[in-house]
Parts: structure tokens; sequence; C-alpha cells
């Protein structure tokens, strides 16, 4: 063989050995699971109290807060005009600020992941 066909053939095993090696970090990347655990505090003991603090008590808080400093701007005399006895409102409310800001978080993260896969 001369020595063009050497290098051509030296070449392609190079290329199937990289796209091989592509391959396989796509497999296992596939093949990691990412865990609720990594992401939240939880404490095994408390898992119940916590879900439900999560589920309720947060979209509530977020509710109350943005009643707080955009409806009432701030000022606790005004808050306190307002009829907070709609529970399901407010938390509705929080509910909405949570969701969007659970969907940007995903979205960071994802983006994150994605830039870790690029280098």
């Amino acid at each position: 063989m001369d020595k063009t066909t050497k290098d051509e053939l030296k070449q392609k095993r190079q290329m199937l050995h990289d796209n091989q090696l592509i391959m396989n970090k796509k497999r296992m990347q596939l093949k990691n699971k990412n865990n609720f655990k990594d992401y939240v505090f939880l404490v095994n003991k408390w898992k119940v109290v916590v879900y439900i603090f999560y589920f309720i008590a947060l979209p509530y808080i977020a509710g109350v807060l943005l009643l707080f400093f955009f409806v009432a701007g701030g000022n606790l005399e005004n808050f306190q005009l307002l009829n907070l006895s709609a529970f399901s409102v407010i938390w509705l409310i929080g509910y909405e600020i949570a969701a969007i800001c659970l969907l940007l978080w995903i979205v960071i993260l994802y983006v994150k992941r994605a830039n870790r896969k690029e280098h």
C-alpha cells in the first residue's frame, strides 16, 4: 500500500473510534438519572410534612408577598385593608408564581446541562 492509502485508512479508523466514543458518551448521559433529592431540601423523618409545606405554604406565602408588594405597594396599611380570608385565591396566585419559577429553573438547568455537554 502506498502512503496516501495508509493515511486515509488511519484517518477513517480514527473517525470510527471518535464516533464510537461520542455514541458511548451519549448512552451514558441517557442512563444518568436526576434525583429530586439533589435539588430539594428533604428530611426523611419529616418527608410528608415537608411535602405539605412545599405544596400549601410556599404558594400561599408567594401569593401574600405578591399582594403586599405589587397590589398594596409595600404599604402595611394598604395591605391590612385587603381581604386575606380568600385562602384559595391567594394560594392560586402563589401557585402560578411558583409554577413560573419552577419552569424558569427547569430551563436554566437544561441550558447549563446543554452547555456542559458541549465542552
